[in-house]
């Protein structure tokens, strides 16, 4: 194979270096020799917590009325979701219409070229800062523990349910008098420090709450992270990015399932389409006398549920509703060294500077 046909993929994925001078041109794969890179588009990443509720119901659950004065206890078991958190950020992906090819010459001084691992250009002369992954905090409620644990001897050997019932309700309402007595210091054993007050609270509240659960029953709860990702090629007006069931939880766009979860995004400028015919001539104007950037514009993006707006930014700025600008080559000889940090969401510039 020739050299004008190779293209070093390693050039693709990672920051290069090299003493040449570099000129850039229009990138097409499978031809020229460089370092090729991709300015961004801006897509919209959605991320939602959704937390799981699974009901047991407990084995005294018809007597919890009776009992305990509790109202509303089903004996049916049940799992059911609710909306925790929504969040969204910004994530750029190479965008084909503007790629280009670093080519090797002698009057330039770039001497490193970084990219990303999807070769969108982040650095030139420098190294840009590590990007920081968002974390997200999944809670998990521990297994509550059983209540048949703290039943006394004579609520085991009760001869029915409803007597077992009836005995696990006078227990609760001893541990509740016995936590009574010792906060009012009227206890015929008091704890001897703070430590050890602490101590028998806790043990006691333990023991009242696993008793109680026997009545109400029991619910896990779990966080569970979903995520959608789309691309506004125009103006998005009130699509429907994910949906949501009580019963399944978090689902596709297309599962009618579940109500639809809308998301907007008005740019200040309508996005520029390439036509047939501009295409044509971007093939045939000369190749740029330097390095490519964005200017991204503003847009505003929200999240709405059932009527009600869950999130909202009007500052939000997209490579595709901005402009590509140069940064022209006279910035980069052997008088002058200059560094500059892009953003790889967008595409603009963070930092330039020189020496």
């Amino acid at each position: 194979m020739s050299k004008k046909g190779i293209i070093a993929m390693s050039l693709l994925a990672a920051a290069l270096c090299t003493t040449n001078a570099q000129k850039v041109d229009f990138y097409k794969p499978g031809e020229g020799e460089g370092i090729a890179y991709f300015l961004p588009k801006t897509a919209v990443e959605v991320n939602i917590i959704a937390t799981r509720v699974r009901y047991t119901p407990g084995d005294f659950c018809q007597y919890a009325n009776r009992y305990l004065k509790i109202n509303n206890v089903t004996s049916e078991p049940s799992t059911e979701w609710e909306i925790k958190k929504i969040e969204i950020r910004r994530i750029g992906v190479p965008d084909s219409t503007k790629a280009y090819i670093i080519k090797l010459n002698d009057k330039s001084v770039m001497s490193d070229i970084e990219v990303t691992d999807n070769s969108i250009i982040k650095a030139i002369n420098t190294s840009a800062p590590q990007s920081v992954s968002p974390e997200y905090i999944l809670e998990k409620s521990q297994p509550a523990e059983d209540g048949r644990k703290y039943m006394t001897e004579e609520i085991l050997s009760a001869g029915s349910t409803a007597k077992m019932a009836e005995l696990t309700a006078k227990e609760i309402y001893n541990i509740r008098e016995s936590k009574n007595l010792i906060l009012r210091g009227q206890a015929d054993t008091m704890p001897k420090d703070g430590a050890s007050l602490k101590l028998i609270m806790d043990n006691l509240d333990k023991q009242e709450k696993a008793l109680t659960h026997m009545f109400t029953g029991k619910r896990i709860t779990e966080d569970k992270l979903f995520t959608a990702v789309i691309l506004p090629d125009k103006q998005v007006t009130n699509d429907v990015v994910l949906r949501f069931s009580k019963r399944m939880g978090i689902l596709p766009s297309d599962d009618l399932a579940g109500e639809p979860i809308y998301i907007k995004v008005e740019s200040s400028t309508p996005i520029q389409t390439t036509t047939a015919t501009e295409e044509e001539s971007k093939k045939k104007k000369k190749a740029p006398k330097g390095i490519l950037y964005n200017i991204p514009g503003k847009a505003n993006v929200s999240i709405s549920f059932r009527g009600k707006t869950l999130f909202e930014d009007s500052n939000m700025l997209f490579a595709q509703f901005g402009s590509t600008e140069l940064l022209v080559d006279d910035l980069f000889n052997k008088k002058v060294n200059t560094r500059v940090i892009f953003d790889t969401v967008t595409g603009g510039i963070q930092k330039i500077d020189k020496d």
